[in-house]
């Protein structure tokens, strides 16, 4: 099924400084069908030694491995954030010092050079939100200047959780919006960014992610623009995005699959552009499949704070 709402039909008031509706959702199950990603959503292959393919349980829900590597280099932007104050990473430690601390491979992303593809799992998923939205909301992108959100009717682009919730950077969030050019695009590659996060929802809000104004917008677009300066195309710019989403908001995916077996599609069979649009990863196309299905409940509820 294809979105059938345009721009303005997008817009959603109720998402306004800090009211992004908080979701349920625990990193259970990790919602990576395998462990490495390939060009055919979602037979992913693993590279990993472990945790091995998905399983279908006896009521044809899937139940998911623990790792998935990205087709997503890092490189130094974790130290590029850093050094333009971005992430103002003495106060970042602060905060995951209280969450058991960040360990090697965590400091690595944040001050190395040299890192390679991305692994998101259970653990690092939430850490990884904030660097992504780190990125987006710092580098430099017409979506940031000339979209919705520095649309008048909405006050201007600091009166949205995406950039007066970002507490964790040098100064004031909006003095690194869209500043540095971490990320180079090519006007094709814009065009890709902008058509994709048009079609990309989360299930905290009906805004996509050319709507930027959570933390899960602003990361998703950090990380389309990542993968499209890498030369990743649309189709698997929509497949990556599905794995990441699905970890960010893993009892929403968990009940969407759910909607999907009882209408007789296997997860991995499902199709990657059509969940992750209006009609299914918005709030309200969410809502609609919770009217006809049991959601998966976990037991903490995450938000659009870092």
């Amino acid at each position: 099924m294809e979105e059938q709402k345009n721009l303005e039909e997008q817009k959603n008031p109720l998402s306004l400084p800090f009211s992004a509706i908080f979701v349920l959702g625990i990193m259970i199950g990790a919602l990576a069908v395998y462990g490495y990603y390939n060009l055919s959503f979602p037979n992913l292959k693993s590279s990993l030694s472990s945790p091995g393919s998905a399983n279908q349980t006896d009521n044809n829900l899937p139940t998911f491995s623990e790792n998935v590597q990205l087709p997503v280099r890092w490189g130094d932007l974790g130290k590029q954030m850093v050094d333009s104050g971005v992430i103002n990473a003495p106060e970042l430690e602060k905060i995951y010092a209280s969450r058991g601390g960040l360990d090697d491979n965590a400091k690595k992303l944040l001050y190395s050079s040299d890192n390679g593809n991305l692994v998101i799992n259970q653990q690092n998923s939430g850490y990884l939100l904030n660097l992504l939205w780190a990125l987006g909301l710092g580098n430099k992108n017409p979506i940031l200047e000339n979209g919705p959100m520095n649309d008048k009717q909405y006050g201007g682009a600091a009166n949205f959780a995406s950039t007066g919730g970002w507490t964790l950077a040098k100064g004031k969030a909006m003095d690194h919006y869209s500043m540095y050019n971490f990320i180079n695009l090519t006007p094709q590659q814009q065009a890709l960014v902008e058509t994709v996060s048009k079609r990309i929802y989360r299930p905290c809000c009906d805004n996509s992610t050319y709507f930027p104004d959570c933390n899960h917008g602003m990361a998703m677009l950090g990380l389309l623009e990542l993968m499209a300066s890498q030369g990743k195309s649309e189709a698997e710019m929509y497949k990556v995005a599905l794995i990441v989403n699905s970890y960010w908001f893993p009892d929403n995916y968990m009940t969407i699959a759910k909607f999907m077996a009882a209408n007789g599609v296997k997860w991995e069979d499902v199709n990657a552009k059509e969940i992750l649009g209006v009609n299914m990863s918005s709030n309200s196309g969410y809502s609609n499949i919770v009217s006809q299905t049991q959601p998966v409940q976990g037991s903490k509820k995450g938000g659009c704070g870092v």
